[in-house]
């Protein structure tokens, strides 16, 4: 009974997707909508195809930038996190910066990081990395912050130095706030490293993205963005997978329900 509710509640999602992909061809063949306004789903997986070799192109440098700004980003903000939990000043002096950080638009930013960098990769990860470290570094930190103190006055009972209060106390009960910022950090990551390439660069999706939208080919943007799409949730499925390994306690939990 508890697996049929499992598997019943998985195929929930892919049911909803079908109906929507059959809605929005019945939409598109009644002619509800003009065809170059919403292409049918049948047009975009032909344009798909045929365009494969190109988005095979394009794709592998988003995903190298995205993967590159996400991991400098998660590095960044486990530091920034683990510095601000150890010195009270520098927190009061950083968390706002960190706050006025995410105020700055997105699109305001990438023509300022494309003029000091080049049109290279460099501002795209840049801009990734400035998207990605901020759910990292907070959720850490109020992981860290909400650490059970009994815990950790045991473990100074017990001699324990701050590295090792750290590191078998703090981190281990602020994975749950960690996973959560790095589900946020990789959609924002694969966003930012596709809304970089619209304003400048060569290859890439962003890149390719522009160039059909000019061109009219609305198929092809529709491809673009289920390409996106599916690489964001892949992305949070590998950090499902990495959560569900990485905390036993939790997985054990889960399997109990």
């Amino acid at each position: 009974m508890k697996k049929q509710r499992s598997i019943i509640s998985s195929l929930i999602p892919v049911f909803v997707i079908i109906g929507i992909v059959i809605l929005w061809e019945i939409i598109s063949v009644t002619g509800l909508v003009p065809g170059y306004m919403l292409p049918s789903p049948v047009s975009v997986m032909k344009a798909f195809i045929s365009e494969l070799p190109r988005f095979a192109e394009h794709g592998k440098v988003t995903v190298i930038e995205t993967f590159a700004g996400l991991l400098i980003g998660v590095l960044l903000g486990f530091v920034m996190a683990a510095v601000m939990d150890a010195c009270e000043p520098i927190r009061k002096g950083i968390y706002p910066l960190l706050v006025i950080s995410q105020t700055i638009p997105t699109i305001a930013i990438a023509p300022l990081l494309i003029l000091w960098f080049s049109y290279g990769m460099m501002p795209k990860i840049i801009l990734v990395v400035l998207a990605s470290f901020f759910p990292i570094a907070v959720g850490l930190l109020d992981g860290y912050r909400a650490v059970d103190q009994d815990l950790v006055r045991l473990m100074r009972s017990m001699k324990a130095t701050k590295w090792q209060i750290f590191w078998h106390v703090k981190f281990p009960s602020a994975l749950d706030e960690f996973f959560s910022g790095l589900k946020i950090a990789v959609s924002y990551s694969v966003v930012s490293a596709v809304v970089s390439e619209w304003l400048g660069g060569t290859v890439g999706l962003g890149v390719y993205m522009t160039r059909v939208k000019k061109s009219y080919s609305y198929d092809k943007m529709f491809v673009v963005i289920m390409v996106i799409s599916l690489l964001s949730l892949l992305m949070i499925a590998i950090v499902n997978l990495i959560q569900y390994r990485s905390m036993p306690w939790r997985r054990v939990m889960q399997d109990k329900k």
